[in-house]
């Protein structure tokens, strides 16, 4: 098995769905075991019908092993609607007891013609760099 990368990238149906995550070392308190990542997305709509994203589905493991899901409407607050060749790009982070974890999921989509599809979030490392502090 490969190891994450801190970046990802997944196409469903048209839709590309990238990730980039860093390690927030003012907010983290490595001495209470809490580790603060933050997550850029991007999702792309390459195809040709409008797409709507309206829940999504994440599964994140620390580095013990232990798996925690987290499903919800929309992202960030929003449900957003995408034509063909637009973007919506978004924040957002997460907190782990370990300095290691992957996150990886799915955001549920809908077209304008009724059809839905679940577009994958590709596994993407959660890591705190190495210092040689």
């Amino acid at each position: 098995m490969s190891t994450p990368a801190t970046r990802s990238s997944a196409t469903t149906d048209g839709v590309l769905v990238q990730v980039q995550s860093r390690f927030l070392e003012d907010q983290s308190q490595p001495a209470l075991r809490r580790f603060v990542f933050a997550y850029e997305i991007t999702i792309t709509n390459n195809g040709s019908e409008v797409v709507q994203l309206r829940s999504r589905h994440w599964v994140i493991t620390d580095g013990l092993g232990q798996v925690e899901e987290v499903e919800g409407p929309g992202v960030v607050g929003e449900q957003p609607v995408l034509s063909p060749g637009e973007s919506f790009r978004y924040a957002s982070g997460a907190v782990l007891p370990t300095p290691r974890g992957t996150m990886r999921g799915t955001y549920h989509m809908h077209r304008a013609d009724g059809a839905s599809f679940e577009a994958e979030i590709a596994e993407f490392l959660l890591e705190r760099p190495y210092s040689l502090n």
